[in-house]
């Protein structure tokens, strides 16, 4: 049973990610594609914005595929864990944190616990349903 909650974590927090970095990078699922989320993330101090929008946009499409195949066991699910992890660190410092804790005033709340919940399957493992 735990392989299969396992697996249940990792497919809807992956996918989610992939959805969050196909909007960055292509507008897909209503996003704004690498230039307006490049203008975005300019607005917020991060230059050069297309840039910055297109690391973000990778980290979280790579690292939600990684995350929820399980790709190369233990390896694919760190890596994929990681960059889920560094992207919401990213979005904490530069977007949430300023509005405190809870999510309700646009805090930083739900961040945190997207990274408890990736780091915790991390260090668990990606349990025994993985691509290879």
């Amino acid at each position: 049973m735990m392989d299969l909650g396992l697996l249940i974590i990792r497919l809807v927090i992956g996918l989610l990610f992939v959805g969050h970095g196909a909007q960055k990078l292509f507008g897909w699922f209503g996003g704004y594609g690498l230039k307006g989320t490049g203008g975005w993330m300019e607005s917020l101090g991060m230059k050069p914005g297309v840039t910055m929008a297109l690391l973000a946009g990778l980290s979280e499409l790579v690292g939600g595929l990684l995350f929820a195949t399980g790709v190369g066991g233990g390896v694919g699910t760190w890596v994929g864990a990681l960059l889920i992890a560094f992207t919401m660190l990213v979005a904490i410092v530069k977007v949430h944190a300023q509005n405190g804790f809870w999510v309700t005033q646009n805090g930083y709340e739900f961040n945190l616990t997207l990274i408890a919940v990736v780091i915790g399957v991390a260090l668990i493992g990606p349990g025994a349903y993985i691509l290879f």
